[in-house]
């Protein structure tokens, strides 16, 4: 069997000793975000073999970067829009047991474009012509 003790020692090995309790949430408990949270899982998953196909991140954790994003400023990324599920020790501990991700996720539906990926793209060309219209002012 496997503990929710042995679940927070795995977590705290990988990052870092926090104070993580069976019913903590383990993200903002631990202060990881991102990519972070994602290479956890997949860690997790390889460790006790739990099979995390039907993981869908935005449940539980922020996106990468969402903290530098202009377009997240005026367009909700897909964690902020749905309401946000926390893991704790004690479902790693029951998901290790079982083999599987047991979360019942409510039904949702995501944008099919991200509106926030678009407008960052978006900024991104115009300041790229204007810093090659401004170079090229230059050497002219």
């Amino acid at each position: 069997m496997i503990t929710e003790k042995e679940i927070i020692d795995f977590i705290e090995t990988e990052y870092w000793k926090s104070n993580l309790q069976s019913n903590s949430d383990i993200f903002e408990t631990v202060r990881i975000s991102g990519d972070d949270c994602s290479e956890l899982i997949e860690k997790f998953s390889k460790k006790y073999d739990v099979d995390i196909s039907n993981f869908l991140w935005y449940f539980h954790h922020e996106e990468e970067g969402s903290w530098n994003s202009i377009g997240g400023y005026f367009h909700k990324t897909p964690d902020k829009l749905l309401k946000r599920i926390p893991i704790t020790p004690k479902m790693l501990a029951k998901f290790a047991e079982t083999k599987k991700w047991e979360i019942n996720y409510p039904y949702h539906q995501l944008p099919k474009k991200r509106k926030d990926i678009l407008f960052n793209q978006i900024v991104l060309i115009i300041t790229a012509i204007l810093a090659i219209i401004g170079f090229l002012i230059n050497i002219l």
